[in-house]
């Protein structure tokens, strides 16, 4: 359902995983879109869509993006199909925290998970 919206909104899905509690999205955004405006488009249409089929859905208020050199893309896939391992030995806070910081992102542990 995710890769219908964003598809409907002209966004190439490369990778789509995650666990009951996250998701992870592989996109190739167009050079004349940006992330807040795509995952504003995303996050509205499923949520409507997951509204009407279980009456009750709602996405967390932000959200994290990190972009990826093109030679990253096979391993970035590999990692999103294999979220279940993944979070057999960490949760997902531990491991966004870790992602974000071999990113060098720079971010208020306060807030980071707000």
């Amino acid at each position: 359902m995710l890769r219908e919206v964003a598809q409907k909104s002209q966004i190439n899905v490369l990778a789509i995983g995650g666990t009951n509690n996250h998701v992870h999205l592989l996109l190739e955004l167009p050079k004349t879109r940006n992330m807040a405006d795509v995952m504003r488009e995303i996050k509205a249409n499923s949520s409507a869509r997951l509204k009407s089929l279980s009456g009750s859905f709602a996405w967390q208020d932000g959200y994290g993006a990190i972009s990826v050199s093109p030679t990253a893309i096979a391993a970035v896939k590999r990692y999103i199909n294999d979220q279940a391992r993944h979070h057999s030995t960490r949760s997902f806070e531990q491991e966004f925290v870790a992602i974000l910081d071999r990113a060098g992102v720079k971010y208020d542990p306060q807030y980071v998970l707000d």
